[in-house]
């Protein structure tokens, strides 16, 4: 069977996955992990690459990538190459480590950005390892807290921050509230599961929405406001909501309305 082409992003940008074969574990202790994190840096080293987040779980690594010398297949297999060599030889084995391809998928937009950025810090909660993702040791969360921020992180996190405030003791402070919001994100493996539930996933494809939604009933955005049309404004939230993985930052961003208009709207 010949295999699916990858799909490339336009920005450079790739949500990664990689498993071990057979969904066995790939760290074994802490120094695995150690390694590995090292590894990501020494190959970052000569610009190959931004890294946004990683998260370290047992049997699997997620990691939000940015290609810039080279592609992001190379930049990989480079990876998955050093860390396999370390394993086997760390545990006297040999064979494959990784299962055969990593699998990928693009980041078109900044709401994406962020909604991947929140999924990857709370992989080790929804997995009921910790209660929060400050408590995870084994991912990026911490360099993008103020005890954790510092220019010479391993990951790129200025740039994200500046989503959020120009000023970094904000930016950090609203990172945090927008992490430990209550979300439905979900990415590659899952997405299979929740592809007919959500259909809203690209911030283009929000406003797309939102725009077929005001034409539909014959209004403009500045009028969603109004009190007589407080009924519509509600409905519109609501889809929103349902239909996305949106924050109720990014659809108060999206509607120019309070976030406690768009909170107050339960679904």
């Amino acid at each position: 069977m010949v295999r699916k082409r990858r799909e490339l992003s336009s920005t450079g940008i790739y949500h990664i996955m990689i498993r071990g074969n057979e969904k066995r574990n790939i760290f074994l202790d802490d120094d695995d992990r150690e390694k590995f994190i090292n590894i990501l840096f020494d190959k970052k080293k000569d610009n190959e690459y931004k890294l946004y987040a990683y998260c370290l779980m047992n049997n699997h690594v997620h990691l939000l990538l940015k290609e810039e010398k080279e592609d992001i297949s190379r930049n990989m297999k480079r990876i998955n190459i050093s860390y396999a060599y370390y394993f086997n030889k760390k545990y006297e084995r040999v064979g494959h480590v990784f299962q055969d391809r990593f699998k990928s998928e693009t980041v078109e937009d900044d709401i994406y950005l962020l909604q991947v950025i929140r999924y990857i810090h709370n992989n080790p909660v929804k997995a009921g390892i910790v209660k929060s993702p400050l408590k995870y040791k084994w991912s990026s969360y911490s360099s993008y807290t103020s005890k954790g921020y510092n220019k010479n992180s391993i990951v790129d996190n200025n740039f994200i921050l500046l989503m959020f405030s120009k000023n970094k003791r904000e930016a950090v402070k609203l990172f945090i509230e927008y992490s430990l919001q209550e979300n439905e994100d979900v990415f590659i493996d899952e997405r299979k599961k929740e592809k007919k539930k959500k259909i809203i996933l690209t911030e283009k494809a929000a406003r797309d929405f939102i725009d077929k939604f005001l034409n539909k009933n014959n209004l403009k955005l500045d009028e969603i406001r109004n009190k007589e049309n407080k009924k519509l404004r509600n409905e519109l939230i609501l889809e929103l909501r349902k239909k996305s993985n949106l924050s109720i930052r990014n659809i108060s961003s999206l509607l120019k309305i309070s976030r406690g208009v768009v909170q107050n709207v339960k679904t």
